[in-house]
């Protein structure tokens, strides 16, 4: 298993209840192994393994959801 991580800023995250959206939303891609959501600094942070989903696919997730992206940074894991 490949592990990544990917980190997201969001334009327009606001609040508990957008948080606990995409959390449950991006929970049900397939690979992902732990979804984190910081409304205040309007970050998403998600660890998935690779051969189950990729950084894009997961952005495309979240502007399904309507969030918009400002910045995004995908980080390799060595094992």
């Amino acid at each position: 298993m490949a592990k990544a991580s990917v980190y997201f800023t969001l334009d327009n995250l606001d609040g508990k209840h957008d948080g606990k959206a995409i959390k449950r939303e991006l929970d049900t891609l397939p690979g992902v192994l732990s979804v984190s959501v910081n409304p205040s600094a309007h970050r998403v942070a998600e660890d998935f393994d690779t051969t189950g989903v990729q950084s894009d696919r997961i952005g495309q997730q979240l502007e399904k959801m309507g969030c918009e992206i400002m910045d995004s940074k995908t980080e390799d894991h060595i094992m």
